[in-house]
């Protein structure tokens, strides 16, 4: 897949009114946004998602090199990602390639890597 053509494999989601336009969040709410955000409180996590949006694809061997990890570690923090839906994978031969599924974790990356380069502690 092309970087260029990247939205014809992503699931396409209904348009959600503004932040500024939404009600005040529920405790349900605020419960599942505080069990994502722990999904991304991980470094490890962090750095493979980047990864991924910087390559489109990866096997857990390219994964673990360019983390600097071992295959098996990686492969425990990509299974928590793909059953929160954030990356999806395919099987080719005896290797399993992982993306990113999700259009709004390049975003929130993005967005996470301004607030600290604009915003240092």
């Amino acid at each position: 897949m092309s970087k260029n053509n990247k939205s014809c494999c992503l699931p396409i989601f209904p348009p959600q009114p503004a932040l500024e336009d939404r009600s005040l969040i529920d405790d349900d709410q605020a419960t599942s946004l505080m069990r994502l955000f722990k999904v991304f409180a991980n470094d490890t996590r962090l750095r493979l998602m980047h990864a991924l949006v910087r390559e489109d694809e990866l096997c857990v061997s390219n994964l673990a090199e360019v983390v600097g990890m071992k295959p098996q570690a990686v492969s425990n923090q990509l299974q928590r990602l793909v059953d929160r839906g954030i990356i999806g994978s395919r099987r080719d031969g005896i290797n399993i390639y992982y993306r990113i599924i999700d259009p709004c974790v390049p975003v929130l990356l993005e967005r996470g890597l301004c607030l600290i380069e604009c915003c240092p502690e």
